[in-house]
């Protein structure tokens, strides 16, 4: 399969699972273990320049509230300002992402990322959906947010840092479990998740910029845009799907997806 189409289609993968609850890093570490991608090229540095496109792809989606946000700046202070009270719970939000990644990013990096671990991970995510689903009463607006919600939202989109746990699938089922709405929960983790992806990207930049491109530069171009067109796509339909329908099929697809890891692992486990 030449490069280039494999560059291509792990953007692709990045773009529709960064945002689907279904894990971008599991996909990306599954796609090099089942096609056998070149982890050389397609490592950590490549993985970042594909969350540079799905930084795209949500702030585009997302630009008209981004740009109410930042208009409000100068009200931040004002107690019954609804865009100044947002900017807050969004950061009350980011918060243990930032703490978790500064804490545990070397083991999270050295340790974690394996096809086993991500497998163990797409499992117990998809019970936690159907525990949400089952659970969450799904009927509050995004104004009856609390600061201590924002704040355990937030720390499941830290423990999402673990590959297979999926930053949109922790974030949406915490989000369920206290009873938001869904298209209002999926826009409020879609909105936490631009700094968290941000500040992933900001942190490996140092390296890859070090390290140099060379002559994957155009792979990682293929990839940021690959992952962001794709990305814009994910977003918009997700929302949509999310107003009237369960985390059901993706649940049922990640035990799918779990399950035939396991069996790719033992059948190519030495006797």
């Amino acid at each position: 399969m030449p490069i280039s189409l494999q560059a291509a289609i792990l953007g692709v993968v990045q773009g529709l699972t960064e945002f689907l609850p279904v894990s971008s890093s599991a996909h990306l570490i599954l796609a090099r273990l089942f096609f056998g991608f070149d982890g050389d090229k397609f490592g950590l540095a490549f993985d970042v320049a594909c969350h540079v496109g799905t930084l795209i792809a949500v702030v585009a989606y997302f630009r008209s509230e981004l740009a109410r946000l930042v208009a409000a700046l100068p009200r931040l202070f004002r107690p019954n300002d609804r865009d100044a009270r947002l900017i807050w719970l969004l950061v009350i939000g980011t918060l243990p992402a930032v703490v978790a990644g500064l804490l545990f990013k070397h083991q999270i990096e050295g340790n974690l990322r394996t096809p086993a671990i991500a497998a163990a991970m797409l499992a117990a995510g998809a019970l936690m959906f159907f525990a949400a689903e089952a659970t969450g009463s799904k009927t509050r607006p995004e104004t009856s947010l609390t600061s201590g919600e924002a704040l355990l939202v937030g720390c499941a989109q830290a423990v999402a840092l673990v590959p297979g746990v999926s930053r949109s699938g922790a974030t949406i089922t915490m989000a369920l479990f206290i009873g938001l709405r869904r298209a209002e929960a999926a826009r409020f983790i879609f909105l936490l998740a631009i700094p968290a992806i941000l500040g992933a990207a900001a942190s490996e930049a140092p390296k890859v910029l070090k390290a140099g491109l060379g002559d994957t530069a155009p792979l990682f171009l293929i990839g940021v845009v690959t992952s962001a067109v794709v990305g814009y796509a994910a977003v918009k339909y997700f929302i949509r799907y999310l107003g009237d329908h369960s985390l059901a099929v993706f649940a049922w697809y990640r035990l799918a997806l779990a399950a035939a890891t396991a069996v790719w692992l033992y059948a190519m486990a030495p006797s």
